[in-house]
């Protein structure tokens, strides 16, 4: 298959400049407003993109903050989890889930994932539970959200806070529920790659307990308080939301469900075409993916991503060292008592961690492109 020149076509991975050129007009105007205030910081449009997003994911409250990973910090730290205390944590997910944990003196215990989603377990979340579990972690990972039921479940029969990480799950759906709907309160990364993703750095926490909200919000901003901005309560961080990447994201915002489908028309025509040997990420019944990422599990990794370069199409791996394997979290994890000896205590997220395999997905992806790819990955299986 080649491209209009003759040229064998490339396909990148993510097509950032397709997604965001076609808001130029959108992005000018939001500079020239944001110019014009120079409230460059807690301007009016944070306030604005706050409001949107929160009714986005059915939730009462969103605060922006810095990033996706102070998002999750600031929820355990507003919900007092720290030292002493243990989090659940499916160890298939980017490193900043766990550093969220250890950044607040709390320990990270890693469980294993569903063989056919890679999305947490929820018998292994039930099996890790101890005196010392103040909270479970349910990572929306790829843009699929763990299904709500079974964890809350859990989570509520033994007084745990739920806590999603949202960051791949923008307007992700399961049975009609939203991501950041679901647990105590959400955590979401507007990193740029992301399904909506800012021009630079920026998160956000939603919740619908208004208490909580207040709390993050106030450590979030020096610890300052409510009723007197000279006045600090706690002891808090400069985490905070700027008020351009805001006004960016409310342009963006609108376009977002348009683009979740186009990246699921995507993903529907990579199901059609896959060779053998090509095995996608399930979804579960009811669910409602986003496909931030379109993962697929093979034998030979190293040769497909070796033919898949040379045919000029972007790759990727997420991820290929899960968190209880990763150097910087050494000495964290503690094995989960049994009742007999187990040869493994993450048989799923050890063997996906050396198949899986991110193949191109953007809004933008074409039909044309998703069989170019499925040509390559045929002739390298």
């Amino acid at each position: 298959m080649t491209a209009a020149s003759g040229a064998p076509l490339s396909v990148p991975f993510l097509d950032l400049g397709g997604v965001n050129n076609g808001l130029r007009e959108e992005f000018d105007l939001a500079w020239k407003t944001v110019l014009d205030h120079g409230h460059f910081v807690g301007g009016p449009e944070v306030e604005r993109f706050e409001g949107e997003f929160a009714a986005s994911c059915e939730a009462k409250a969103c605060i922006g903050v810095a990033n996706g990973t102070d998002a999750l910090e600031l929820i355990l730290a507003g919900l007092g989890i720290g030292r002493g205390d243990e989090v659940i944590v499916p160890t298939n997910t980017f490193i900043a889930t766990a550093e969220a944990v250890c950044a607040t003196g709390a320990r990270p215990r890693f469980v294993d994932v569903c063989p056919d989603t890679l999305l947490i377990d929820p018998a292994a979340a039930q099996a890790a539970i101890n005196s010392s579990t103040a909270a479970i972690i349910a990572v929306h990972l790829y843009g699929q959200m763990v299904d709500p039921e079974p964890i809350s479940a859990i989570a509520a029969a033994h007084g745990l806070a739920l806590i999603e990480d949202a960051a791949q799950a923008h307007g992700a759906r399961h049975r009609g529920t939203s991501a950041g709907s679901v647990g105590i309160a959400a955590g979401f990364s507007f990193y740029p790659g992301k399904n909506l993703g800012a021009l630079g750095d920026g998160g956000a926490v939603v919740t619908s307990d208004l208490g909580l909200a207040n709390r993050i919000r106030s450590m979030a901003n020096h610890g300052r308080s409510v009723t007197d901005r000279y006045l600090h309560d706690v002891a808090g961080r400069n985490s905070r939301l700027d008020t351009l990447q805001a006004a960016l994201l409310s342009a963006k915002l609108p376009r977002l469900d348009a683009g979740n489908a186009r990246r699921a028309a995507a993903m529907a025509a990579y199901r059609e075409m896959l060779p053998q040997g090509c095995t996608p990420v399930s979804v579960q019944p009811g669910a409602a993916p986003v496909y931030h990422l379109a993962v697929i599990q093979v034998d030979d990794r190293s040769e497909v991503g070796t033919t898949l370069t040379a045919a000029g199409i972007g790759w990727g791996v997420h991820y290929p060292i899960p968190c209880h394997q990763q150097p910087a979290l050494a000495g964290l994890h503690e094995p989960v008592a049994h009742e007999f000896p187990v040869a493994h205590e993450f048989p799923v997220a050890e063997r996906a961690a050396g198949r899986i395999l991110s193949l191109p997905m953007s809004p933008t992806l074409t039909v044309e492109q998703v069989a170019r790819v499925c040509d390559v990955l045929g002739g390298a299986l």
